[in-house]
Order: structure tokens, then C-alpha cells, then sequence
């Protein structure tokens, strides 16, 4: 049987708003990408779950990760619907996630290495160039600069 909600179990807008730091227009934002769901009242009014807040706080540190909302979305997929996720729930997120935050900070500091070497090299010449890419060979491998962003 399905928990009747109370409402001290929901939180209008406004009020997700102002916990999350994000503007209306945000939050409207993530429920049009469906990466949350409020409960409508009778009079058509948002009302969030409490539990949603985390849901928004999650989004909001996994933007900062890099992750990309189809990424977010697919994660948030996991969570369950229509109870407070546990500490279980969002392990296993965390697990989930791990491995692309790991290759991003290796592919960071790949980058930050290699720019060093090129910005700091001082060889003014394009022979000796680590970067220098002569007939466009790396064409193939994609569009930008390869040897920086790729491993």
C-alpha cells in the first residue's frame, strides 16, 4: 500500500528554490528534462518531495563533474521512484559515476601536462614542435587539437 503524502512531506517551488540556490526558471528546467517530477495539488501547484532537494543537489555536483544532463539523467534513472532514496541507492550511483570522474581528472591532467610542456617549451620552431601536426596527419582522428585531448 502507497504512503499518503502530508504536507510537510512536499515543498511548494519557491521553496525548492530558495534550499537550492537555483532560480524557478531552473527547476522548471530539470522537471522539462525529467530529471525531477513534482506532485501537483489540486489547484495544478508544483509540490517536491523533501527528498528531491538531494536529487537537486546531486544534479547540481554532477554538472560540476563534467557530467552531461543525458548522463545525469540516465544516473537519476536508478534512483527509485516514489520514496526517499537510501545510502544504498546513491553507492551505487557513486560507483556508477566513479570511473568517469577518474578518466576525466586523468584526461585533465594529461592535458595540463602537456600544455605546460608545449606553452613552456620556448623552442620557436615548428620542427621541434610536440604539437606541430605537418599535412594535417591527425585529420583522421578527429576535429581539434589531438595531440592534447587525446590519450
Amino acid at each position: 500500500m502507497a504512503k499518503t503524502l502530508s504536507s510537510r512531506d512536499l515543498i511548494p517551488i519557491g521553496e525548492m528554490a530558495r534550499r537550492t540556490g537555483l532560480s524557478v526558471s531552473a527547476i522548471r528546467f530539470y522537471e522539462d528534462k525529467g530529471l525531477i517530477e513534482p506532485v501537483r495539488t489540486g489547484g495544478n501547484q508544483r509540490r517536491f518531495l523533501r527528498s528531491d532537494l538531494r536529487r537537486v543537489s546531486f544534479i547540481l555536483i554532477a554538472q560540476q563533474l563534467g557530467l552531461s544532463l543525458s548522463e545525469i539523467d540516465e544516473e537519476m534513472r536508478k534512483l527509485p521512484h516514489g520514496r526517499t532514496p537510501t545510502a544504498r541507492d546513491w553507492r551505487l550511483i557513486s560507483g556508477s559515476i566513479r570511473g568517469r570522474i577518474e578518466a576525466r581528472i586523468a584526461e585533465m591532467e594529461r592535458m595540463r601536462d602537456r600544455l605546460d610542456g608545449c606553452i613552456g617549451c620556448g623552442c620557436l620552431s615548428l620542427e621541434k614542435c610536440a604539437i606541430y601536426n605537418p599535412d594535417d596527419r591527425l585529420a583522421s582522428q578527429g576535429p581539434g587539437p589531438r595531440q592534447i585531448l587525446s590519450a
